[in-house]
């Protein structure tokens, strides 16, 4: 994704379009007004025309009603459903994907964060980048542990003594100095 697309969308209003729209979520204006209800209807229809033109969203149904028509928006988002889809993806189409998981985050944090009785050291709240060197054994050996303990917290049921939490993770190696386009 170029630094154009990226600057529009951290727009206040665009991001909430954005993180509305996630996880292939469909909505109209009305849908989307709820969710940004400080934001006039005008307002909200510019920012919209705004993604629509740097094709980051999309009409994917129109709805007559009594004489005028309803569209129904989505994100333009790259087709995976596969480690094979994944590979052949460009990389404007993986800063698209990536952007949207960081967004979907960014939303999470930003839901948490306007409760009333928040306490980010008793909840467990963290974020941060630790630098590891390792073989591509060591780095597997890793992986593999992490998956195997997320797994074993997975099949928790919820109950009063357990509190839900997102744990999301993201490896990206180094630069090797090649930084070819």
């Amino acid at each position: 994704m170029n630094n154009a697309k990226m600057n529009l969308i951290l727009h206040p209003v665009r991001m909430k379009i954005v993180q509305s729209l996630l996880n292939r979520k469909e909505m109209t204006v009305q849908q989307l007004s709820e969710r940004a209800k400080d934001v006039p209807q005008a307002t909200l229809y510019r920012h919209l025309n705004k993604l629509l033109e740097a094709n980051i969203i999309q009409v994917v149904q129109e709805n007559p009603i009594r004489g005028t028509v309803e569209k129904v928006y989505a994100l333009n988002e790259p087709a995976v459903h596969s480690q094979e889809d994944l590979l052949h993806l460009s990389k404007e189409e993986h800063l698209e994907l990536f952007m949207n998981f960081t967004t979907q985050l960014l939303g999470m944090y930003e839901t948490y964060l306007k409760q009333n009785d928040v306490d980010l050291v008793k909840d467990g709240v963290s974020f941060s980048v630790a630098n590891l060197y390792l073989s591509d054994s060591e780095f597997m050996d890793l992986m593999k542990g992490m998956a195997t303990l997320i797994q074993k917290a997975m099949i928790n049921e919820p109950s009063p003594e357990r509190t839900g939490r997102n744990i999301a993770t993201i490896v990206i190696p180094e630069s090797k100095g090649d930084e070819r386009k």
